[in-house]
């Protein structure tokens, strides 16, 4: 099975930056079966949204709502993912998920809270 671990949530100022990372790591992890890293926000009380994912190919894809702030990326091990977030918004304010989609599955890391003051 497959363990996802968010970091690097916080407190920033409106117009701030953060870059959350999501390692992931299992008994029979293999990185060349990871089809989809994604990140997806929930605030309570509301259903939880897609932020952003990237492919096997590198290739990206973001919400509407942090396109040209948000950038995804992992490293070269493909054991890690990162979101990068610029000029955060009090709107941007959530429990950040990231999600791989590993060889059958979905997996789900436990979130980490980002917090955007006015």
């Amino acid at each position: 099975q497959v363990q996802l671990v968010e970091s690097g949530g916080g407190l920033v100022q409106a117009g701030g930056s953060l870059r959350l990372s999501c390692v992931a790591s299992g008994t029979i992890f293999n990185s060349n079966s990871i089809r989809l890293m994604g990140w997806y926000r929930q605030v309570p009380g509301k259903q939880r949204e897609y932020v952003a994912s990237i492919i096997s190919s590198g290739r990206t894809n973001y919400a509407d709502a942090v396109s040209g702030r948000f950038f995804i990326s992992t490293n070269n091990a493909r054991d890690v993912a990162f979101l990068q977030m610029n000029s955060l918004k009090p709107e941007d304010t959530a429990v950040y998920y990231c999600k791989f989609a590993y060889g059958a599955s979905d997996f789900w890391g436990r979130g980490t809270q980002v917090t955007v003051s006015s």
